[in-house]
């Protein structure tokens, strides 16, 4: 089917809000390791793994089998009104990684789904409907998710059921506290988190949530240990802390398997997704036993945890952690982020590269240096694009490109990439400043 044909039928019959990358949107046919080929039969190196999710590469045997050996069962889905092994073994494997004591798990279909269980747990627990989340985050497309979304660019509505408060901490490079060394920058939050508190809440908060490194925002990385800080604030409240580790969580860091774990503090409840699944839709949160177990109403999750998502997620895991993928994502990851701060101080169209492992964000200025560049973030992803290679894009004012391979990237890989994205860099920094 010819590719302009299929993009006249997807602006018919889906949103115009339903965002498409490119001048020229490509659709995605085939994969194998991390690439991808589109419907043209053009090889794309992926830098951008389906926004992190596809984070153990495509084509993956291990992952396929599990899946295959499911579907040949003839049992696609059951309900979790029945016991279903795969879902109860992924539990375990992640109830134990997780570092929370007495842990359960409840399993969903997607990141915002997830978070939407937290708010559910955590309210009802504390018997609350206040909420802290960070400026500049962004935990999901929901009612409650959006509401506690800290970006005017993914809010769509005023209207949600909570009474949220928005602290400082997510988003470094502007802002009040911006010349702020560690210290002082920690400092500054915890006075304004105690402030926030005191003039904008009851006291009786029922959680703080917040994403170790912001993922739509631009993957902005705080100082290690400003959460944990926060958390001594939050335990004189009795205020619970939800880390969303949809975006950081599985090794993807590198230098920690969940991202929380750079602030020294273990979370009253965990979400995930995303990566996960390398692909499946699944989701979930790992909670103390006491808190997941605060509901007194019936509940169920159809599509939760099903026999295909938790065979083919269970495999994932598995994979992930006999490969020591952690391992090479800091490896990897720090060979980028190097590369990169070199290219940035040539091509001054990069204010800043950021982030932690495979997690990486480079943010574009103006020819002024300091103003957003929302045209700069599109043109780089076309021009590495036309180079073979795909990268995303974010921030509070879109001029933040994203990086995040898969975790199986390899050397070799890294420095396709790094030399696509030089060149790509050179042209637009150039385009800058004519």
């Amino acid at each position: 089917m010819p590719k302009d044909d299929l993009l006249q039928r997807h602006r018919a019959v889906l949103p115009s809000w339903l965002a498409l990358y490119y001048a020229d949107p490509i659709e995605i046919v085939g994969g194998k390791g991390r690439r991808v080929t589109d419907s043209q039969g053009r090889e794309y190196l992926d830098f951008f793994a389906g926004i992190l999710t596809n984070a153990i590469g495509y084509d993956i045997d291990e992952i396929s089998d599990a899946i295959r050996a499911q579907v040949d069962s003839g049992v696609l889905h059951t309900s979790t009104l029945y016991l279903i092994r795969k879902q109860v073994e992924l539990a375990e494997k992640i109830a134990e990684v997780s570092g929370i004591p007495d842990a359960k798990v409840f399993f969903t279909n997607s990141g915002t789904e997830a978070n939407e269980a937290a708010l559910l747990l955590a309210t009802q627990y504390r018997k609350s409907d206040q909420v802290l989340a960070l400026r500049n985050s962004y935990h999901g497309r929901t009612f409650a998710a959006m509401g506690i979304t800290g970006n005017r660019g993914w809010s769509a509505s005023s209207l949600s059921p909570l009474k949220v408060s928005y602290v400082h901490g997510g988003y470094r490079m502007r802002g009040p506290f911006a010349t702020y060394n560690d210290a002082d920058y920690i400092a500054a939050c915890i006075e304004d988190l105690r402030e926030i508190l005191e003039v904008t809440t009851a006291g009786d908060v029922a959680c703080m949530i917040a994403e170790p490194i912001q993922g739509v925002g631009g993957f902005n990385v705080p100082p290690d240990g400003l959460f944990g800080e926060m958390k001594k604030v939050l335990d004189e409240y009795g205020i619970l802390f939800i880390s969303d580790e949809v975006q950081t969580g599985w090794g993807r860091t590198g230098e920690h398997f969940w991202g929380i774990q750079a602030h020294g503090v273990v979370p009253d409840a965990m979400t995930f997704a995303k990566g996960l699944g390398n692909g499946l839709a699944i989701g979930g949160v790992v909670a103390r036993g006491d808190l997941m177990d605060c509901l007194k109403a019936n509940s169920i999750s159809t599509f939760g945890g099903n026999p295909v998502s938790t065979a083919g997620a269970k495999a994932a895991l598995d994979y992930l952690l006999d490969k020591d993928l952690q391992a090479n994502a800091a490896k990897l990851g720090s060979m980028l982020i190097n590369g990169l701060r070199d290219v940035s101080a040539e091509n001054p169209v990069v204010a800043d590269v950021r982030g932690k492992g495979l997690m990486i964000g480079l943010e574009l200025v103006g020819p002024d240096g300091r103003s957003p560049s929302p045209a700069a973030a599109a043109r780089m992803l076309e021009e590495t694009k036309a180079r073979g290679l795909l990268v995303g894009k974010g921030g509070l004012h879109n001029n933040v490109v994203r990086l995040a391979p898969p975790l199986t990237l390899t050397e070799d890989e890294a420095e396709e990439g790094l030399a696509i994205l030089r060149e790509s860099i050179s042209v637009v920094d150039k385009e800058n400043k004519a």
